[in-house]
């Protein structure tokens, strides 16, 4: 009987001394290193790794261990998903601790970024089955806070596309009337100065000169001779065809009192083998392909005409075709037409709206800078034009920086029932989706919308929101906004981000804030204090913001 107990004293003490016979002691906050640390907000959500460095002699062999990660704040927690692993006598697939050398194991976190984070405790909950039976060991913080710093990413910042207006101060017209000639002759027929194109021309002249809202910008005449016959006679040809064209032109000026009419100028072409190609190309030649390819053989005009005269069946029929359309100048007169200056806009637009075209009212809007003026302009503009989708676009952009984003809704709708093709307002709509958080519907508008130059200022918040920082910074370019600004900070550019907020035009409380967050990651405790107290002047909510933001953690701000 002695002899057995001694036996079962030996067994049991070789079980303690393998730990299978023992529970598991409670894990060391030591044993764990968290990934950011604090932890930081990437996009909407709040991920990190934990590593567990168990040591030697420690994970049993017959224990199996739950890990959750707990966030733990303002009196409430959320459970980040659960990771398990275990020893080595334990049959199953979760990653294998050993016994004597210990391990290492990671264990990804989680968590959908809640304000009330920035106050928070990481810690991890063990839940414990070894042997047929199960026990929870202490919880163990390994983590303090959330820096939420991407959360200042804001898309109620970025300006929606403007549909442009078509207003121009000087439109210029151009008007071109033909006198052609009879073969080797350079007079100017009486029929020629009569034809429907040149009664049409001097009638647009006088019309000009009459009106003082058109200017005769200048007036040009070319003149040229087919390129038939030899190169000295065409050059005199063409010479005296412009000469005789000029005198015809100066006294018709004159006939009718016509004295500003910029400047007359003239050239001609001797033989007008451009023209000529042009023509051919165009025709219905049979032989025109053979035409073309002697043109582009040979370079020399003499030979051009001999070889194309070689082809004497097709040159007769160039000779009754084309040619006789070679023989010519041409008149061309350049009018601006002045628009109404800005005052004149203005004034018609207190007194008789309905004066102006669409163009103009849409251009009336972008004479002043205050949103309230801009918004009744082109809600004028929807009343009378309310076929034209660029005024309920202007107007939603309007109303989407006034952060009226029910009635923004309505206009871009309006505006994409009107053109649905137009990439302004596909960006803008996804600007809406992504204040629903709709970041699909967002993507999709916004790879519709690629060639809208507003766009990557969107594209840049996009990509803060789902936690791409890289390509935010890419997006923004050199983008001069808080958002640009925070992207550098998030991907720790801080000269980057520092040149960026000290460009901003019309810096507000969020410019500031964003300054001494870079004071902090700097250690430039003064950058933090006189950027915190400027903020909070601003916006007074920075104060209570700046109280529980883990960028400052370690500084007093007692005083600010």
């Amino acid at each position: 009987m002695k002899q057995k107990f001694a036996y079962a004293l030996v067994i049991g003490g070789a079980l303690v001394l393998t730990g299978c016979g023992k529970k598991l002691t409670a894990f060391q906050s030591d044993y764990f290193t968290v990934n950011p640390s604090p932890l930081e907000v990437v996009g909407n959500n709040v991920p990190a790794t934990v590593t567990a460095r168990i040591p030697g002699n420690f994970f049993l062999k017959n224990a199996e261990v739950t890990v959750t990660p707990y966030l733990e704040f303002n009196g409430t927690e959320v459970a980040a998903q659960s990771y398990t692993f275990q020893g080595e006598n334990v049959r199953g697939n979760n990653p294998v601790v050993n016994y004597e050398y210990g391990g290492t194991v990671s264990i990804p976190v989680n968590y959908v970024y809640q304000p009330e984070m920035s106050n928070s405790a990481l810690t991890l909950a063990f839940d414990v089955k070894q042997g047929g039976k199960q026990y929870v060991l202490p919880r163990v913080k390994v983590a303090d806070g959330v820096i939420a710093t991407a959360t200042l990413a804001d898309v109620a910042t970025v300006t929606p596309a403007i549909t442009a207006d078509k207003f121009q101060r000087i439109i210029n017209e151009q008007y071109a009337a033909d006198i052609t000639f009879l073969i080797n002759q350079a007079n100017v027929r009486q029929g020629q100065i009569k034809s429907e194109d040149i009664l049409a021309l001097h009638e647009q002249l006088r019309l000009a000169d009459a009106d003082s809202s058109r200017v005769i910008e200048g007036i040009n005449i070319s003149s040229y001779a087919s390129p038939e016959g030899a190169v000295d006679f065409n050059t005199r040809l063409a010479e005296q065809r412009e000469q005789n064209t000029s005198t015809y032109l100066r006294g018709q000026l004159k006939r009718d009192k016509i004295t500003e009419f910029g400047e007359l100028t003239a050239q001609f072409t001797a033989e007008d083998w451009e023209g000529f190609q042009s023509l051919v190309a165009a025709s219905d030649i049979q032989d025109k392909e053979l035409i073309l390819s002697v043109l582009s053989m040979y370079k020399d005009p003499e030979e051009r005409e001999r070889e194309i005269r070689n082809l004497s069946t097709i040159f007769d029929q160039l000779a009754d075709e084309i040619l006789p359309q070679l023989r010519y100048s041409r008149i061309t007169a350049s009018i601006n037409v002045i628009g109404k200056s800005d005052e004149e806009i203005a004034a018609l637009y207190a007194t008789n709206p309905s004066a102006l075209n669409v163009d103009e009212l849409l251009y009336c809007a972008t004479l002043t800078d205050n949103v309230d003026e801009k918004t009744a302009i082109y809600t004028t503009a929807t009343r009378i034009y309310p076929e034209d989708y660029r005024a309920f676009n202007n107007l939603g952009m309007c109303q989407y920086i006034a952060k009226n984003y029910d009635a923004a809704e309505a206009s871009f709708n309006k505006a994409a029932r009107i053109n649905g093709d137009s990439e302004e307002v596909k960006m803008n709509l996804g600007l809406l989706s992504m204040l629903e958080n709709d970041y699909s519907e967002a993507n999709q508008l916004f790879g519709e919308a690629a060639g809208v130059e507003a766009l990557n200022d969107a594209l840049g918040v996009y990509y803060l929101e789902i936690g791409d920082n890289n390509a935010a910074v890419k997006a923004f370019g050199n983008s001069k906004t808080n958002n640009a600004a925070l992207a550098q900070i998030l991907t720790k550019d801080y000269s980057k981000a520092k040149s960026t907020l000290s460009a901003i035009n019309n810096p507000d409380a969020t410019t500031y804030y964003l300054m001494a967050v870079l004071g902090a990651r700097t250690n430039n405790e003064q950058m933090v204090f006189s950027n915190l107290r400027q903020a909070i002047k601003l916006d007074a909510s920075f104060a209570e913001k700046a109280k529980n933001d883990m960028e400052f953690a370690g500084l007093d701000l007692s005083a600010i």
